[in-house]
């Protein structure tokens, strides 16, 4: 197998993502410029090019207000799993698995092995960091996501505003808004019936092959890797 193809082979899940999600914003962006020029000809307003759309606060909005949902699933979720489980899910650890577990189960400090990464073998701080990192990073992108929907959102909502001549509002006024919270719980409504979905139907159904399954022969109560 030529190095390109073991390339493509062995990263396959985060590169066919990526494409996807690519081939989403661009969709989106014709979309949504299309959209936004139909009102404002209905309205009498000026229209706007693709790349006039793409650098504008409506387009910014849209993309930081799902982003910061899906960082927050993925946030609370690696947390929560950590000390919460459902019996017969593949999404949830064996249900007496509660907990950090031991060090010498996570394999770190002195019970690390020789091709652990560096920081699993320091012990200290930097275990406890690094032990952590996963929760930590999805929290990050989740905060600046929502920093910049609230920057986005602000200034969209304020460009709405001024079209009726009303006063526009600041930062602080906009987070406390309606029109903050209403994008804001729309997408976290739905990235929580998402996991609990997925929690629950884990437990009876199955796809063959996927980690996210169990075996297709498991019975029904089998928790995570339970026979």
């Amino acid at each position: 197998m030529s190095r390109p193809s073991r390339y493509f082979k062995e990263n396959g899940l985060t590169l066919a993502f990526v494409g996807l999600l690519l081939a989403a914003l661009v969709g989106q962006a014709f979309a949504g410029v299309t959209e936004l020029n139909g009102e404002q000809r209905a309205t009498g307003g000026a229209t706007l090019s693709l790349v006039e759309y793409l650098l504008s606060s409506q387009f910014a909005v849209d993309v930081a207000e799902n982003w910061q949902s899906e960082y927050l699933q993925f946030a609370l979720y690696i947390v929560a799993t950590t000390w919460l489980v459902q019996r017969g899910s593949s999404e949830s650890k064996k249900l007496d698995q509660v907990g950090t577990d031991s060090d010498k189960e996570q394999k770190v400090g002195r019970y690390a092995e020789s091709d652990s990464p560096a920081w699993a073998r320091a012990g200290g701080w930097r275990t406890a960091l690094y032990g952590r990192s996963l929760g930590f990073i999805m929290t990050f992108f989740f905060v600046m996501s929502m920093l910049a929907q609230s920057i986005a959102g602000r200034a969209a909502f304020n460009g709405q505003l001024l079209e009726r001549y009303q006063d526009t509002l600041s930062w602080s006024d906009y987070i406390t808004s309606a029109d903050f919270w209403n994008r804001t719980f729309q997408n976290w409504q739905s990235e929580f019936l998402a996991v609990a979905s997925m929690a629950a139907f884990a437990i009876y159904l199955r796809q063959r092959g996927s980690p996210e399954s169990k075996l297709v022969g498991a019975p029904h109560d089998a928790t995570a890797e339970d026979p």
